[in-house]
């Protein structure tokens, strides 16, 4: 069975999405901060893997351990360097805003010479470079289209593992609902939240690694996918991990298909508006349900149905 090449899309840009939902809402559930420089971070996975390829001749598969770390200590940075010297001085929610949105522009501007280094001295295409021919075949369907969605199952999976089965993910979890009390009863607060925002970036930078196996990138190539990183997080609920998941398949899947049927009705001329599938998403969201689908209490609605179905 041959898979429709806009299915394939769909399921891989769903699937990474869905990696950069759940790490933005974790940055955001620790301190509380929409982190605009997320997009970059993923980027900084795209580039890994073109280093990994072009330059060492390497399997693409290889560079995603690598994207992890480099991106996780990117947020890292950011939250040592930025953030938390700011919360420390009782700076507020719009300057802290402010922060994240300036290391964007010096991430952007650092990738950007990276890719102009990378093409001056190796010969590199660094711009507009579509890397699918690096990528292997599994059962005859690219790797990227396999491995994307298993990707997600196996983190959310271990992820869900971390915060329920062990010690430190306890102290995780109790840090993240009330960190005062967390700090009083022991809890080193600082230290879950270094490890949130390393993981965070570090799940960035696999979903980079990944999508750079797929969709052409370039430099600026996460900060115009932040707009679909911020509606999945919004629409699945900024107060739930695994709505992040949840969010990033739902806006994921309406993005490419949407986008897809929209053009096939009004003609190809509608893809550059394609950005306003998941901002439409994000503004219903906050209207009817701002708690987005985690928020939402699923076993009420359910009851109301049956009892509508036996009226």
């Amino acid at each position: 069975m041959v898979v429709e090449p806009i299915v394939r899309d769909a399921v891989v840009f769903a699937s990474l999405l869905s990696l950069l939902s759940i790490g933005l809402t974790l940055t955001y559930l620790t301190t509380k901060v929409p982190n605009f420089s997320h997009g970059s971070l993923a980027t900084i996975g795209v580039f890994t893997v073109l280093t990994t390829t072009e330059l060492w001749r390497q399997n693409p598969y290889i560079s995603v351990p690598l994207a992890f770390v480099l991106s996780g200590m990117a947020s890292l940075f950011l939250y040592l360097a930025a953030l938390r010297p700011l919360i420390s001085r009782g700076a507020g929610l719009p300057l802290q805003m402010v922060a994240t949105l300036a290391y964007e522009l010096i991430l952007l501007a650092v990738l950007n010479i990276y890719a102009d280094f990378l093409t001056r001295v190796f010969k590199i295409t660094s711009r507009d470079f579509l890397l699918r021919k690096y990528d292997l075949k599994i059962l005859d369907e690219p790797g990227v289209f396999i491995i994307s969605p298993l990707l997600v199952i196996f983190l959310v999976s271990s992820l869900y593992l971390l915060l329920t089965r062990t010690k430190f993910g306890v102290a995780m979890r109790a840090a993240i609902e009330n960190a005062p009390l967390a700090g009083v009863i022991g809890i080193n607060v600082r230290t879950v939240y270094m490890f949130s925002w390393f993981l965070a970036g570090g799940l960035a930078g696999v979903a980079g690694a990944m999508m750079g196996l797929w969709f052409q990138a370039d430099p600026g190539f996460g900060s115009r996918m932040l707009v679909s990183i911020f509606s999945a997080s919004i629409v699945g609920g900024l107060q739930n991990i695994y709505g992040g998941a949840v969010g990033g398949y739902i806006v994921g899947l309406a993005e490419i298909l949407g986008t897809s049927q929209l053009a096939s009705v009004f003609g190809v001329q509608i893809l550059p508006y394609r950005p306003l599938i998941p901002l439409s998403a994000m503004i219903i969201t906050l209207l009817l349900f701002p708690k987005g689908f985690s928020g939402m209490d699923w076993g009420r609605i359910i009851r109301l149905r049956l009892q509508g179905a036996k009226l």
